[in-house]
């Protein structure tokens, strides 16, 4: 049997002994499982009553397997007997029964406008936070005991087990779903597409038994020969850790010093803070990572990389540090500051860490990981509490600057604010209104947020900042009218046609062209409203009978609006209904078009406009 064989066989293994080794955890996943296929036979109105149900049952049954991995490794590795490991297993399970009752009962709520409840976001993210909490720890658990295994090695073997998993996956869902493609082809035209949705989750099940089958035994006192097997690295793997990701974490360092430099001799400008957000937390979390593994690398380019990244990072992380200051002042506390913050706290610590006790800080690192994982999800703190706290604490001292909030009661201003402070107090509506499941004030309508409402209780429009630093930004120009909330006067029209509609009454076509019929008084009407294929700009024609009485495109009408509403900057225009609305007559019928919106979009780069007008409805009468 050769290497390959050899190789095969052992995972397949790993698979069947996983039943036996991590019992709960498979029997969570098969739960899992279970309740997909649950679903994938019920059609959706079947089951939308029971959909919050199944969501619950799903982060129950994942968080469970999760827990009952790390709990078992805990037992068989610390203590390694019969009723601690039965311990662990119904520990395991139970885990997943308290999620399930903990969702059921307090993690759902019924959105405005649904006949169902849903899981909500925040305790979906407290689930979330503990599997993730649950699988760092069994990353540290699975690098015991120490003369066999560190915390480098075995979160090296466990992305090892993962990806190994995920390629046996990919064989056996591709296989099978050619299998069932060709029966579909050749033997059953009327196969459903569930098929392939059972094959997915099927595979999905035997992947996670791949996965766990492929840890070593972790029992106390067992030395296994997979365990070094599993945790060594393969040489293609150290030369791209060594030769290809080095360099390139090298090179992000030098840009982003090259950045605090220019930094400190021009200041920071207005760029986007999302955008360096991501850079830095990219550069952070896959710089810690590949710390750790390249931890045992005894190459000379390995070894400057762990001596210069800390040094690097705490650089780095001064400047990131300023510019979470600035942006604090300027927008205040938000979510994206407010997960920057937390990174930011682990990268620093991680720097001195690294710096000071070099490979023994991994377990730490992960450790002090799992608290602020658990700290973003507490009540008040959390990623949701904390950041809406600050908003509402701003904005209420902006509004009673400006007199509009007084004895918790909004008042129209009767002078237009600065627009400094009109783009904060915008800023700050928009995020509270979209802070779903959030406590707000009993001063803060949610319909703020529409700008018809905000312009009614606050006494101006809505303004937002400039693009200043916006890379691109002159390269984009446009316009966009909304169709307003108002009656349409269609008094005298005999027929209304809904024109977003794919059949309405009798549709036709007539080489390649679709139109809509209408039989009046005075003979059949054919309706075409067209866009041309080498232009942009559609047209209507109508005929009667035979004959064409009325051809119109739609330049003149966009001449009117673009010049009204010139296309400067992208922008969202709430139009006057009379901008929305297009009259024409001819000797034997009126018509009125009523679009909903209309979109103006110029590329300078390219020379060229487009445009889009969605009609929305074509009323007619006869003469």
């Amino acid at each position: 049997m050769n290497a390959f064989t050899r190789s095969i066989v052992q995972v397949l293994r790993g698979s069947a002994k996983a039943f036996q080794t991590f019992p709960a955890a498979i029997a969570c996943a098969f739960g899992f499982a279970v309740v997909t296929l649950i679903r994938i036979q019920l059609d959706w109105p079947q089951q939308e009553p029971y959909n919050f149900l199944f969501n619950c049952l799903h982060w129950a049954f994942a968080m469970g397997a999760v827990f009952s991995l790390t709990v078992i490794t805990a037992a068989q590795s610390r203590i390694n007997q019969k009723k601690a490991f039965l311990a662990a297993n119904l520990l395991g399970v139970m885990a997943a029964a308290v999620t399930f009752l903990a969702l059921y009962q307090f993690g759902g709520t019924t959105p405005e406008g649904s006949r169902y409840a849903i899981v909500t976001t925040l305790a979906a993210t407290r689930v979330s936070m503990a599997m993730l909490v649950s699988f760092l720890v069994f990353i540290i658990l699975a690098g015991y005991p120490k003369d066999q295994s560190d915390f480098s090695r075995s979160l090296f073997m466990t992305q090892k087990a993962f990806f190994i998993a995920i390629i046996y996956g990919a064989v056996i869902m591709g296989g099978a779903s050619g299998v069932a493609g060709a029966v579909q082809a050749l033997l059953y035209h009327g196969m459903s597409s569930k098929v392939y949705m059972v094959i997915g989750t099927l595979t999905g099940f035997l992947v996670f038994t791949i996965f766990v089958g492929y840890f070593p035994d972790f029992r106390k006192g067992k030395v296994d020969e997979h365990r070094e097997v599993a945790q060594k690295q393969p040489r293609f793997v150290e030369i791209l850790f060594g030769s290809i990701m080095i360099p390139i974490i090298l090179a992000l360092t030098a840009v982003l010093l090259l950045w605090a430099g220019k930094t400190t001799m021009s200041g920071i400008g207005a760029s986007s803070f999302v955008q360096l957000s991501g850079i830095a937390s990219a550069y952070t979390i896959g710089g810690i990572w590949l710390h750790m593994m390249v931890t045992n690398y005894e190459s000379a380019l390995a070894k400057f990389y762990r001596r210069i990244y800390p040094i690097a990072a705490l650089v780095i992380l001064a400047f990131e540090a300023w510019a979470v200051v600035i942006q604090l002042g300027k927008s205040g506390l938000k979510t994206i500051e407010y997960s920057f913050i937390l990174i930011w706290i682990v990268a620093l610590a991680a720097a001195v860490l690294l710096m000071i006790r070099k490979a023994r800080s991994h377990a730490v690192i992960a450790v002090l990981t799992c608290v602020l994982a658990v700290f973003s999800v507490l009540p008040v703190v959390g990623y949701q509490a904390l950041p809406v706290t600050a908003q509402v604490n701003r904005l209420e001292k902006i509004l009673v600057s400006q007199g509009i909030l007084q004895d918790n009661q909004l008042t129209p201003s009767a002078v237009q604010p600065e627009r400094a402070v009109r783009e904060s107090i915008t800023d700050g509506v928009d995020y509270l209104a979209s802070a779903s499941e959030a406590k707000l004030p009993s001063w803060f309508d949610r319909r703020l947020a529409q700008s018809d409402v905000f312009k009614d209780k606050l006494g101006f429009d809505k303004t937002w900042p400039e693009p200043e630093d916006m890379p691109g930004k002159d390269n984009y120009i446009a316009t966009s009218l909304m169709l307003p909330a108002e009656p349409v006067d269609i008094s005298g029209y005999r027929w209304a046609i809904n024109m977003q509609m794919e059949s309405v009454k009798q549709m036709g076509t007539v080489n390649g062209k679709e139109y809509i019929t209408i039989d009046g008084d005075k003979g059949t009407y054919s309706i075409y409203w067209t866009y041309p294929a080498n232009n942009n700009i559609p047209s209507l024609k109508i005929m009667k009978d035979d004959r064409v009485i009325l051809e119109q495109d739609m330049n003149g009408y966009l001449d009117q609006i673009a010049a009204k509403f010139p296309p400067g900057k992208a922008e969202t225009y709430q139009a006057a209904l009379d901008d929305m609305c297009l009259k024409l007559e001819t000797p034997e019928v009126s018509v009125l078009l009523v679009f909903s919106n209309i979109d103006i979009s110029m590329d300078p780069r390219e020379d060229r406009i487009n445009y889009w007008l969605n009609l929305d409805e074509l009323y007619l009468k006869e003469k």
